[in-house]
C-alpha cells in the first residue's frame, strides 16, 4: 500500500579533544577511538547508491533510549530521493550499531544496509541490498548546509481532522504499463493507480469482495486513476484516506448505497496454541501501515510494516481467492512487521521448495490462522453508481 513539510536538520559536531587524540597518539590511551567518542552515529548521513545513473540515498539515525552506558538504542529512516515507491520516509524494522559496524533493515522494501563508520566518525562506508541485488553505498555525515532536501511530511493530520480532496483529476487507466499500481499517500498528496471502482469501494469501506452487491459490470472491469491534494495539512492516517475515497466516490461517481446485515460465510483470524510469532513494529503507532510486496500468478511475498491485527485482516480480505470477509479475532493489540510468502496454488508449482498454500503460511509463519465461520456481516448494497464526471 505503496507522505510535504520541509523536515529539520541537526549539525552533528564529532571527534574527540586534543588531549584525548593526543594521548592516545602517545599510547596512553587504551580504549578504543569508537569507545572514546561514545560511538555516536546520531545525525544526517547521506549518499548516492551506485545503481543505473546513481540514486541519492539519506539516512536520518536518532538515540531513543539508553539501554546501558556503552548500548544506546537506535532508530533509522531512510530515504530514496530517486526511486518513487521509497521516496518517502521508510522507518528501519531492525538495526545495530556494534564496534565500528552499522546494520539495519527496511522490512517493508526489502532493504539492508551494511557498513563500517571511519575512525573520525565522518562516513561509513558500505553496500545496500534491495530483492537480493547489492549496491555499493557509501554515506557521509551532513552538515545542515549541505543536506539534501528530504520529501515527505514531518508531521500527521489532526486526528479528528475529516479531509476531502482539494483537487482530484480522474482519467481511465491508459495502455501503457505501470510501474506503481494500488493506493499511495505523500504527504497531502493522495493516489491511486490502476484501480477499478470495485477496487475503490473495497479500500474505502474496509469490505470484502462479497460484501458489494448490485454493482453494475463495467465497476469491476474499467480502471482508473485518481490523484489529487487533501485540504487539511499533514499526513492522513489510515482511517482518514479512507474517507477521503468514499467523498470522492459520492461527489464524481455519484454513489448511493444502503447497508444491510446478512449472514455470510467468512473467516475468522485467531492465534494458535502456540502463540503469534510477530515482531512488535518501531513504527509511529499512529501511522499508516505498510503493505508491499511482489506477486505472480504463482504466489506472493508479501512484508508488512507497522500493521495492526485488523489492517492484516483487511489485507487478506483482497488476498485470498473467495472474497470471503475476514474478521480479526486474535485479540492482540498493537502495530507488528512481518513477512509472509506463499504459493496461489500448491498443486501447480513444481518447485520442492515453493512456500506452502497461504492458509499452511499464515500458521507456519506467523503463529495465526484462518478457521472458516458464519458471521453477520455488513453488506454494501449498491443504489446508484455512474462513471466519474469530468475533472
Amino acid at each position: 500500500m505503496n507522505c510535504g513539510v520541509k523536515m529539520r536538520r541537526k549539525l552533528w559536531v564529532g571527534g574527540v579533544g586534543w588531549a584525548v587524540a593526543a594521548a592516545m597518539l602517545l599510547g596512553m590511551g587504551s580504549a578504543p577511538l569508537a569507545a572514546q567518542t561514545g560511538q555516536d552515529i546520531a545525525g544526517t548521513w547521506q549518499g548516492t547508491m551506485q545503481i543505473g545513473d546513481g540514486q541519492r540515498v539519506v539516512v536520518k539515525i536518532s538515540k531513543t533510549a539508553s539501554t546501558g552506558a556503552e548500548k544506546p538504542a537506535w532508530k533509522a529512516v531512510y530515504y530514496n530521493l530517486d526511486a518513487h515507491a521509497e521516496g518517502l520516509g521508510k522507518l528501519a524494522t531492525s538495526i545495530t550499531f556494534e564496534g565500528q559496524s552499522l546494520k539495519f533493515a527496511i522490512g517493508s522494501i526489502d532493504v539492508s544496509y551494511e557498513g563500517r563508520l571511519s575512525t573520525d566518525g565522518e562516513s561509513i562506508a558500505g553496500s545496500c541490498t534491495q530483492n537480493g541485488l547489492s549496491h555499493p553505498l557509501n554515506l557521509q555525515r551532513a552538515t545542515e548546509d549541505a543536506a539534501w532536501e528530504l520529501p515527505g511530511a514531518d508531521e500527521n493530520m489532526p486526528k479528528d481532522a475529516s479531509p476531502e480532496f482539494e483537487v482530484a483529476t480522474i482519467k481511465p487507466t491508459g495502455p501503457e504499463p505501470k510501474t506503481y499500481t494500488g493506493f499511495h499517500v505523500r504527504g497531502r498528496h493522495i493516489s491511486c493507480d490502476d484501480q477499478t471502482v470495485f477496487a475503490i469501494l473495497k479500500f474505502a469501506y474496509g469490505v470484502a469482495n462479497k460484501q458489494i452487491v448490485g454493482d453494475p459490470d463495467w465497476v469491476g472491469t474499467e480502471s482508473y486513476d485518481i490523484d489529487g491534494v487533501a485540504d487539511v495539512p499533514g499526513q492522513p492516517n489510515l482511517d482518514q484516506m479512507m474517507g477521503m475515497f468514499q467523498k470522492i466516490l459520492v461527489d464524481r461517481f455519484h454513489l448511493t448505497f444502503h447497508h444491510e446485515k446478512r449472514e455470510l460465510s467468512a473467516y475468522a483470524l485467531t492465534v494458535t496454541k502456540s502463540g503469534p510469532k510477530l515482531a512488535k513494529s518501531l513504527g509511529d503507532p499512529n501511522g499508516l501501515p505498510d503493505e508491499t510486496g511482489e506477486g505472480d500468478r504463482l504466489g506472493f511475498n508479501m512484508r508488512y510494516t507497522n500493521v495492526s491485527m485488523h489492517d492484516f485482516a483487511a489485507n487478506m480480505q483482497s488476498m485470498q481467492g473467495d472474497g470471503k470477509p475476514v474478521v480479526d479475532q486474535t485479540g492482540l493489540s498493537g502495530r507488528f512487521d512481518f513477512t509472509l510468502k506463499w504459493t496461489r496454488d500448491e498443486s501447480a508449482s513444481s518447485d520442492p521448495n515453493a512456500p506452502p498454500g497461504l492458509f499452511t503460511a499464515i500458521h507456519e509463519q506467523l503463529g495465526l490462522k484462518l478457521e472458516a465461520v458464519k458471521a453477520q456481516v455488513d453488506v454494501l448494497v449498491i443504489d446508484h453508481v455512474e462513471r466519474p464526471s469530468a475533472n
